[in-house]
């Protein structure tokens, strides 16, 4: 299966139909509910939300979601009937396949229950597919639509004398490339407050969007990231960190004792990551779509999906 314990969990809501075509007598029956099997509408139904809660069980590569809501609804015409399901959660990975076997379990059901009315020629299931999806990466973008500078900044005493190797900062790095920022500045500092400061001075000059440090968010002595940053901040931005530390919390039980910070030192945007590969990569993780976000939309006004003046 695959590794999706580092994708953030959002609304997530597919809706997906198939069509039972069968002749005009079997769709009466449907009408009016008189089967020998009972009510064929509302037993499909039945079966469509169970098939829903299920098909981790029946699919071997889904994943097991929790199902917020499912619902299974009818268009009958006069030689045929559309069902469409709709299955919403809140999770790491979308429902499609929920929605699609929800859809066809149920047109599997009309099919039963109405084959003692007609010949096996006279009724198929066809155009079985996806009508609409929302939430996680197609709807809250994790990469850039047009390139934007960054920089990452590592603080570690032990890296800057050579002692240790970095590999947290120089995975944010790589993760930003990733997502569509270029160039992206990468540098090694020793915690030192006079250093970090004059850093994130010439980089908020130089017009870079964003500036990320790594390190330095702890409670020892020499932690100076948090101290230095945030009489930096023209505008804190409390929910970013926040974001951050509650889906590191949900992954170990260490992530709650980060001080980190972010906010905008002039035009740049700054977030304070944990100097641990574990916490610097969930982090990223966390608030990578509000930053594309809020650099391409919110900073100066711009419109965007749900909010004032923009698209419903």
């Amino acid at each position: 299966m695959k590794d999706v314990g580092l994708k953030p969990d959002s609304l997530r809501v597919a809706r997906a139909s198939a069509t039972l075509h069968a002749p005009a007598h079997c769709i009466e029956l449907l009408r009016s509910g008189e089967t020998e099997k009972g009510d064929a509408l509302k037993t499909a139904r039945v079966a469509g939300i169970l098939a829903a809660k299920r098909t981790d069980e029946l699919i071997p590569l889904c994943h097991p979601l929790p199902i917020h809501r499912a619902e299974v609804t009818y268009d009958l015409a006069q030689t045929s009937v559309r069902v469409t399901a709709e299955v919403q959660t809140i999770g790491p990975t979308g429902v499609e396949m929920e929605a699609l076997t929800a859809a066809s379990l149920a047109a599997l059901t009309l099919y039963d229950m109405l084959k003692p009315y007609c010949e096996p020629d006279d009724m198929h299931i066809g155009d079985c597919r996806l009508e609409r999806k929302t939430g996680g990466k197609s709807h809250y973008r994790r990469h850039l639509s047009q390139p934007r500078a960054a920089a990452v900044v590592v603080l570690s005493d032990t890296v800057a004398s050579g002692a240790a190797q970095d590999t947290a900062g120089a995975f944010v790095r790589d993760a930003l490339v990733e997502a569509g920022f270029d160039p992206v500045d990468y540098r090694v500092l020793a915690d030192d407050a006079d250093a970090l400061r004059d850093a994130i001075g010439q980089l908020s000059a130089s017009g870079v969007a964003l500036i990320v440090t790594v390190g330095g968010t702890g409670l020892g002595p020499r932690d100076i990231t948090v101290d230095t940053v945030s009489p930096l901040l023209d505008v804190e931005i409390p929910g970013i960190m926040e974001a951050a530390r509650a889906f590191g919390q949900r992954r170990m039980p260490f992530a709650m004792l980060s001080r980190g910070v972010a906010g905008y030192v002039g035009d740049a945007l700054l977030a304070t990551f944990p100097g641990s590969r574990g916490g610097a990569s969930e982090s990223l993780a966390a608030t990578l779509p509000g930053i594309v976000h809020l650099l391409e939309t919110a900073r100066r006004g711009g419109r965007h999906a749900g909010g004032y003046g923009g698209d419903a």
